[in-house]
């Protein structure tokens, strides 16, 4: 895979962790946006870079590869943007979107929040594999479903009984 194609997956992760980490401030919105984060930040991705012509996967393995890294690095993102805002929120201005996490990460040390942050990572490093990995196959499935041949293929052939 090209290093100019690694960058733009990349961008794009960071931007998406930096756009849901925003949004999850939103009180009830908030909980989705973190799910959808952890669970469809690789297809998200592979799917813009595929419909923009920057990405063609030919295995499996890059799919879940590639949807690892996404997964990991959007969370990273996510953190580096979500964590400060609520500890300012929460010390500062004594509002809390969340009142567990903002108590938990306000009374949290440095170290436990990093240990926090690189476990949730490689938790949607791995959910975000697995989804990168169906994304895959949607793709090919529609792929191959879009050829000519399957087109004029016909599995049943339907006669009327006399």
């Amino acid at each position: 895979m090209n290093k100019s194609i690694v960058k733009i997956i990349l961008l794009l992760s960071i931007f998406l962790g930096i756009v849901s980490g925003l949004l999850t401030i939103v009180p009830y919105a908030g909980e989705i946006i973190f799910w959808l984060l952890i669970t469809v930040a690789a297809p998200v991705v592979i799917i813009f870079m595929t419909r923009a012509g920057l990405l063609e996967i030919n295995t499996v393995r890059q799919s879940a590869v590639l949807g690892g890294i996404i997964g990991f690095v959007s969370f990273l993102a996510f953190s580096a943007v979500y964590i400060p805002i609520v500890i300012i929120l929460a010390k500062f201005f004594n509002y809390s979107a969340n009142p567990g996490v903002s108590m938990f990460l306000s009374n949290a040390t440095l170290g436990l929040i990093i240990m926090l942050a690189i476990f949730m990572g490689v938790l949607s490093a791995t959910v975000n594999s697995f989804s990168g990995f169906v994304t895959y196959y949607l793709i090919e499935f529609n792929k191959s479903a879009k050829t000519s041949e399957n087109n004029d293929y016909r599995q049943f052939d339907i006669r009327k009984q006399r």
